[in-house]
């Protein structure tokens, strides 16, 4: 059996109630986590681990706190006061653990669904958002991931053209892939409203909802929005149920055709920020 999971952030206990509610055995199914295993929850260290120890039956995309980790580890960026990183920072295991992480996927196909972190923009089709995002993967585990992270944060450029190049092209798949919630119908990024797709600032539309998008046709599973909540449409999973926040860990399954939604609730959520 294949599954897709929304955010973890560090909720490691809410994982392990979770894949007990599954019965899943690492010999006989498939977790696919849709970025963000790390950061804000108690157990960053332990999440890592348990992921990392499920081999092969776990492939876990990037999110952008994952790549915030990244960027910390190697000097691209100081810690916020909010993140709960240290313990993996702190580790006899970080070497080990930033090198898996730093492989982990920005996008994947699993049973007919694109999976990203966050979204997709108009301008882009599947097989070009799984050309971008391994154009990109290349970038974090080759020589220079520490370059890249000194100069990866930033909003600019908000719309991608398929001529940008270097730092600025890598930047801008990094914020679709990871950051996007609303954009102009032309693509344009906007990255300071985080509430749900009801509440669209001016002249925006939340991702999926842009007319005239070229993964219209694809499904897509993505997680990041734990205001929008679960979105359990033919074309759509939305799998971020804010577990940290309090909210619910999501698992659903993929596979023969069936689409089955699994929930726990996270006793480690807390307020947020």
């Amino acid at each position: 059996m294949h599954y897709l999971i929304g955010d973890l952030q560090g909720c490691c206990d809410a994982l392990d109630r979770l894949l007990a509610e599954l019965g899943f055995s690492p010999s006989r199914d498939s977790l696919h986590v849709l970025g963000d295993l790390v950061n804000r929850g108690p157990a960053s260290l332990a999440t890592l681990q348990r992921l990392r120890g499920l081999g092969a039956a776990a492939t876990c995309l990037l999110g952008n706190h994952d790549l915030h980790l990244l960027a910390v580890a190697t000097g691209g960026q100081r810690p916020h006061r909010h993140d709960t990183l240290d313990d993996i920072l702190d580790s006899p295991d970080r070497p080990a653990l930033l090198d898996w992480l730093r492989h982990g996927k920005l996008a994947d196909m699993a049973h007919g669904w694109l999976l990203v972190h966050a979204g997709v923009v108009p301008q882009w089709t599947a097989a070009q958002t799984l050309a971008l995002a391994a154009e990109v993967q290349a970038v974090l585990t080759g020589p220079g991931l520490g370059d890249f992270m000194n100069v990866m944060y930033g909003n600019q450029p908000a719309r991608w053209d398929d001529s940008l190049a270097g730092h600025d092209r890598w930047r801008m798949v990094l914020n679709a892939l990871t950051r996007i919630r609303y954009c102009t119908p032309d693509g344009t990024l906007e990255f300071d409203t985080k509430d749900g797709s009801g509440v669209a600032p001016p002249g925006h539309l939340a991702w999926f909802d842009v007319p005239g998008r070229r993964t219209a046709e694809q499904p897509i599973a993505f997680g990041h929005w734990s205001t929008l909540g679960l979105r359990n449409r033919p074309d759509l999973l939305s799998l971020d149920t804010g577990c940290v926040w309090g909210g619910a860990l999501t698992a659903v399954r993929v596979d023969g055709g069936r689409r089955e939604v699994t929930q726990v609730r996270c006793p480690e959520g807390r307020t947020p920020f």
